[in-house]
């Protein structure tokens, strides 16, 4: 179990991370979520006592991580897959990890076996693809066998298969009762892989709750309707009291989860529906409307904002001529 409690991290003026109250939970796989410059990657780095908080505190099965003896044993974590000796060869960069902790030779080679490294173990890492080094990686925070594994963007880098067997991995993990706090930006892998969600914006906690509930809080929910028989549709819709909106390519739209009692008011009236289909938005969708507010590195479609028109533009070249 992680325990995090009012941490926060100050680099001068800048609040990386303002106060965050949660705990990551054995059991289940807990998303960390966030737009760029959130904070996620400070706090993670805290956790590890590779920051120090300005205040607050954490703690990884109730004691500080420069408590623990043989820290690997107790929590297994990739934050940065490059992180590695480009002249060592896999299996003497693990081996190097493990003798530093007390842990049996033996479990290199186990762990080289379950990310699929056996064949290249001898081969200098400076030689791996980006998605060989993410596996090197994640054999580096199994290698321990700890009760929690924290995972950086694990599936950077990784083909289809490799992603799949990532994603099978942290729910094998949970399943045995590990604690498995896992960070990343693509929205539809962590839509698969996540039970639980913590997410934060510009430092600040804005949601700790589950999958389920964080879609639902943070999205519109309604049914989309089709039937050659609109109008009289319409009719027995409007007669129970049912707002509908008018969509395109002739269907209606419902809002709310009304499909049940839509297919039962078209099965009483005789009605042939041709569609009737609850939408819900994805995780992707939910996120972006949480968070609108705190995204620091905002994007545009290409056409000029107020500060970029012309006289902006100017000025601007004007005071870069100035240095």
């Amino acid at each position: 179990m992680i325990e995090l409690a009012g941490l926060t991290k100050r680099y001068g003026e800048k609040v990386a991370v303002n106060n965050l109250t949660f705990t990551v939970r054995p059991g289940i796989i807990t998303g960390f979520l966030g737009p760029n410059g959130a904070g996620k990657s400070t706090t993670m780095r805290m956790i590890l006592g590779l920051d120090h908080p300005t205040a607050g505190d954490v703690r990884i099965d109730g004691r500080h991580y420069d408590e623990l003896r043989d820290p690997l044993t107790y929590i297994g974590a990739l934050l940065d897959a490059k992180a590695v000796h480009g002249g060592r060869s896999a299996y003497h960069h693990l081996l190097c990890l493990a003798q530093s902790n007390g842990i049996p030779r033996q479990r290199v080679r186990e762990v080289l076996d379950t990310v699929g490294l056996t064949a290249v173990a001898r081969k200098k890492a400076k030689g791996f693809s980006l998605g060989m080094g993410q596996r090197l990686g994640i054999a580096g925070a199994l290698l321990g066998d700890p009760r929690i594994l924290m995972f950086d963007e694990p599936v950077n880098g990784l083909d289809p298969e490799g992603i799949h067997w990532i994603r099978n991995l942290m729910k094998s993990l949970a399943a045995q009762g590990r604690t498995v706090f896992v960070s990343s930006h693509l929205m539809s892998e962590m839509a698969l892989t996540a039970d639980h969600l913590v997410v934060i914006g510009q430092g600040r906690l804005l949601a700790d709750t589950s999958m389920a509930d964080f879609i639902a809080a943070n999205s519109h929910s309604y049914v989309r309707v089709r039937s050659p028989q609109r109008e009289r549709l319409l009719d027995v819709l409007h007669g129970a009291g049912i707002t509908v909106v008018e969509a395109g390519g002739g269907s209606l739209e419902v809002d709310g989860d009304k499909a049940e009692l839509i297919g039962e008011l078209a099965a009483q009236h005789h009605l042939v529906l041709h569609e009737l289909s609850p939408q819900r938005a994805s995780l992707e969708e939910a996120f972006m409307r949480l968070t609108a507010e705190s995204v620091e590195y905002h994007a545009h479609d290409g056409t000029p904002a107020a500060a970029e028109q012309p006289q902006a533009r100017a000025q601007w070249g004007e005071d870069w001529r100035r240095g």
